[in-house]
């Protein structure tokens, strides 16, 4: 028989495929018969029954007729058994030669497991296996018939898989006679974990062999497995390849700092690292390598990496420059190299292990690498950029790159947080009290303020009978709780008080009001305002009902009474006019309304997701909602003659040097979202005196 020939099932000429012969004499000649063959053939059909199969060849082509039966691989290895006789080693090891030169097929590698194992039983033990940090296997055991070098070899278990093997020999005295001790590493094409495995099947010098992994095996993790690899690794003789192989495994993380012991000029510090919402990491520090030994720097765990230092942001560092100016082998390497050792870098890392170790890994440009743990702070994104930007001078002169290139696109990157509601308490008759609910926010700021304001709601005839809800930060919340429940009882007020949680703003906590509530119809009040005059409550109701699917807005002014908000279109034309000079207009239209102070469906404020995450002010925040709300069809609607007093919502940047900053910033997360046009090409109606 020859090594390859066309094969045809069933006499059907759609069933044509190349065959994998293995074929051999005879050691009792059959009568007309000389030669056994075995013969591998892919079909199109698996769950249909084959009774001929021709074989093309120079001359007439061989037909053969049997019956048609299914049987496992291993009764197959029992039938090559009976007929190859002392040949079935060879024959399943010319198979298996045949079957792994194809390895996506699944079912080709159990197939090999399957025959290695009937031919040769199990050559030694696998004793050890570690999981690197770059996803390889370590193995470590004894086997007869080991040969050192690179391999492919199957790796047994529910789902083998072939893999590539790097395998290594050592001297060891505690093992049977004729065996050798090895150490090797797998790469594999796919996922696998070091207990998945039940052994491995290889070709060593003299055929396949098979491992098998031993019932008291010890599985080390990523951190243990370099430790294990350098033991042997000094022992170990194999190829160049595969012992550089083992030795990038013996050089890996193992949770240990190894930057400062480098014998170079290379030297290493990390301020801050933040981990945010969304796989988000923000990492600054400096690197100090003023003769260009470092290859590349990468943020790492255990399931992913990425590198930074082709994308991170450098920072003047002279405080590291004169740290080590007297350092013998940095003083004479610094030359006019100038303070640039600082760094600030975005990265986002595929989630993984939360046990796993965060870390950074230099690789040095002679193939040797350092490694520095890390331990991330989780935060919320806005606070992980605001406390970064404070440690920065803002006169630095890399600051805008900085802002551009790592500021905003975390912002932009990092996931949203949706407030939670965490208790509920009705200190006064809510559910009795008719109207829409005037939902407030207590901000931190807020509190000392409150009282007043529920004072001027309990004079004013119409809030007195409306329900409302006071939503505080849940870690403020039974503070405030015996407080709130005795003025609602002396105001008379339809109170309730709700807690909510992961709220970073007074838009965040309005949210989680609209969502502990079930009206149609919600008042939106920021705990930061107070009305002009009594009445405000009935006009704005009272306008939403007359135009259905809409937001109302007042005019919103300074306790100076000069206007802050009076319509959102790119000129601003009212703000910093006295309130006189907008009381009389009438109703307007306008891009979107502040959401500060409003009346609107409850509905539309959940359907669009809520307020968006990633602004550090909340005055882009609150105009993104609103322009998300009406590019979803809400009209928007500024009543002149209603007006509230109040500052701007404070910020959690906390001084004044930093708002232009924050509001540069917003503003550019509010054009990334292509919000911004919306706002600047769509001009209100003209408002009428």
């Amino acid at each position: 028989m020859p090594n390859a020939a066309p094969a045809t099932l069933n006499d059907d000429s759609a069933e044509v495929s190349p065959a994998a012969i293995v074929s051999w004499r005879l050691a009792t000649p059959w009568p007309g018969a000389t030669h056994g063959f075995a013969a591998v053939l892919p079909t199109k059909s698996t769950d249909r029954a084959f009774a001929t199969v021709e074989f093309e060849q120079e001359g007439a082509p061989k037909r053969y007729v049997f019956t048609p039966r299914t049987v496992s691989v291993n009764e197959a290895a029992a039938l090559l058994a009976e007929l190859c006789g002392s040949r079935l080693a060879a024959t399943i090891d010319a198979l298996a030669d045949l079957l792994i030169a194809e390895p996506s097929d699944p079912h080709r590698q159990s197939a090999i497991v399957a025959l290695v194992k009937a031919a040769h039983g199990s050559s030694g033990y696998i004793e050890l296996l570690g999981e690197g940090p770059d996803g390889e296997i370590f193995l470590q055991g004894w086997a007869h018939d080991v040969m050192p070098g690179m391999a492919r070899a199957v790796a047994d278990g529910d789902r083998p898989l072939v893999v590539d093997c790097a395998i290594a020999a050592y001297a060891r005295q505690d093992i049977p006679q004729g065996a050798q001790a090895f150490a090797g590493l797998l790469d594999a094409d796919g996922p696998i974990s070091p207990g998945s495995i039940e052994g491995l099947v290889w070709r060593g010098r003299h055929g396949w062999r098979h491992v098998a992994v031993h019932a008291r095996k010890l599985i080390a993790g990523p951190l243990e497995t370099p430790g294990h690899v350098r033991s042997v690794l000094l022992r170990a003789n194999s190829t160049p390849q595969a012992l550089l192989r083992l030795r990038t495994a013996a050089n890996s993380f193992d949770g240990a700092e190894t930057v400062s012991s480098l014998p170079l000029p290379v030297r290493m510090g990390v301020d801050d690292v933040f981990q945010v919402d969304g796989a988000g990491f923000l990492v600054s520090g400096w690197l100090l390598d003023p003769s260009g030994h470092v290859q590349s720097v990468k943020l790492r765990h255990h399931n992913g990496e990425t590198r930074l230092d082709d994308s991170w942001s450098r920072l003047d560092r002279p405080d590291v420059t004169d740290a080590f100016a007297d350092h013998p082998a940095f003083s004479r390497a610094f030359g006019d190299g100038g303070y640039r050792h600082g760094f600030v870098a975005h990265a986002r890392l595929a989630d993984g292990d939360p046990s796993s170790t965060l870390y950074l890994e230099l690789t040095l440009r002679d193939t040797r690498r350092a490694f520095m743990p890390l331990s991330p702070l989780r935060t919320a994104a806005r606070l992980a950029a605001v406390r970064q930007m404070r440690a920065i001078d803002p006169s630095d002169w890399a600051l805008p790159e900085l802002i551009d290139r790592q500021i905003v696109p975390l912002l932009c990157c990092s996931e949203r947080v949706s407030p939670t509601v965490e208790a509920v308490i009705d200190p006064g008759p809510f559910e009795a009290a008719a109207g829409p609910p005037i939902i407030i926010s207590v901000g931190e700021n807020d509190e000392h303020g409150i009282a007043s304001l529920l004072a001027l709601l309990a004079i004013d005839p119409e809030t007195k009978r409306a329900p409302i809800a006071l939503v505080v930060p849940s870690e403020r919340f039974h503070r405030l709780v015996a407080r709130m429940g005795k003025l609602a009882s002396f105001y008379g007020l339809s109170l309730r008080l709700v807690s909510a949680g992961e709220a970073g703003d007074a838009y965040d906590l309005l949210e989680a009001g609209a969502r502990a509530l079930s009206s149609d119809i919600v008042v939106l009040l920021s705990g930061s305002m107070v009305p002009n005059k009594a009445g405000w409550y009935r006009k704005l109701v009272d306008t939403q009902a007359a135009l259905k699917n809409s937001i109302i807005s007042p005019t919103l002014a300074y306790e100076d009474y000069s206007v802050r908000w009076a319509g959102t279109w790119p000129a601003s034309r009212y703000e910093g006019y006295p309130i006189s000079a907008v009381t009389q207009l009438e109703l307007s239209p306008v891009t979107a309304a502040s959401l500060e102070c409003c009346v609107m469906p409850r509905e539309a404020l959940l359907d669009t997701g809520g307020f968006a995450g990633g602004y550090l002010g909340s005055r882009e925040k609150g105009l993104d909602l609103g322009l998300r709300l009406s590019r979803g069809g809400m009209a928007s609607y500024w009543l002149p003659s209603v007006q509230m007093l109040g500052s701007d919502e404070t910020s959690s940047t906390g001084t004044s040097a930093m708002g232009a900053l924050v509001e540069s910033i917003d503003r550019k997360i509010l054009d990334i979202s292509g919000l911004s046009g919306l706002a600047g090409n769509k001009a209100p109606s003209e408002a009428r005196a």
